[in-house]
């Protein structure tokens, strides 16, 4: 495979809440009550493919672990597994396989003084670690990934704590990543009194998504209220939150359409057929 472009310059699969493994037994001595995303181990993952694994990082019983659970706390319920025990498998195919390159996305709870890189260098990653002095500022190209793999710099960590970048040298993912965003659905959990993640957003994006949801529910409250003129006013919401629906989703379209091209240009089929459904799917 070509390897000569940026990194930022490829797609590759990414497995959400890739530790939550079907059939995982538990390693608390209480049966889990929680969701699973996946149904392969760690390591079958990474040999099937999946170069980036997002991880939910907790403090429990002592130690950092894995956990798919709620409100930024662990219990026997909800935990997974010691966060060492992935670790070490990923440290295992990243010393069995010298030019791939793994990227790990946590989404982070732990509190604990330098608790992830202790969890980190225990597990022998620290020696595969891409330096947080070395990421590109300001949207600039990534390194080469024939230089990653040159320098031995093939692991690539985002946390979603933006202190760490400060605290332990582990690179804020706002501060490098983008995501697309489906507009209503921030609409409807926000008027109906969900509180969600953004992080990611924009000050003046998290301004506007709050008005406009405000704006929503004020006026289906004012509709169900039988107010007058309160029908119109909702009808016309409507026609605005679809408006940016489409267009959020015809920003998406751009998106994969770019992203089929390039892998199309690297023949790699089981990417083009991934990323090929996701187009039909937004189409």
């Amino acid at each position: 495979m070509n390897n000569s472009l940026p990194f930022n310059k490829y797609a590759f699969l990414t497995t959400h809440n890739a530790f939550a493994i079907e059939g995982e037994p538990s390693h608390t001595g209480v049966p889990r009550f929680t969701v699973n995303n996946q149904e392969h181990s760690i390591t079958q993952q990474l040999n099937n493919g999946v170069r980036a694994l997002m991880l939910d990082t907790y403090d429990f019983d002592g130690d950092v672990w894995l956990c798919h659970s709620f409100k930024g706390q662990c219990h026997d319920v909800t935990a997974f597994e010691p966060a060492i025990d992935t670790l070490k498998e990923i440290e295992a195919f990243l010393s069995a396989n010298t030019n791939e390159i793994v990227t790990i996305i946590l989404e982070d709870y732990v509190e604990s003084p330098n608790g992830l890189t202790k969890v980190f260098s225990d597990a022998g990653l620290k020696k595969y670690w891409f330096p947080l002095a070395s990421m590109p500022k300001n949207g600039e190209n990534w390194p080469l990934v024939s230089d990653l793999v040159a320098k031995n710099q093939r692991l690539v960590v985002f946390t979603s704590k933006k202190g760490k970048e400060q605290s332990e040298g582990i690179a804020y993912q706002w501060n490098y990543m983008v995501e697309n965003q489906s507009a209503f659905v921030s609409f409807l959990l926000i008027s109906h009194g969900y509180c969600i993640m953004c992080e990611h957003l924009s000050l003046n994006e998290r301004r506007s998504t709050a008005a406009l949801a405000c704006v929503f529910y004020l006026t289906l409250v004012g509709y169900k209220a039988s107010v007058p003129y309160f029908t119109v006013l909702l009808l016309l919401n409507y026609f605005i939150s679809f408006y940016v629906i489409f267009h959020h989703i015809s920003q998406n379209l751009l998106v994969l359409r770019e992203q089929l091209s390039i892998i199309e240009n690297e023949d790699v089929r089981a990417m083009h057929d991934a990323v090929y459904k996701k187009y039909i799917m937004f189409k």
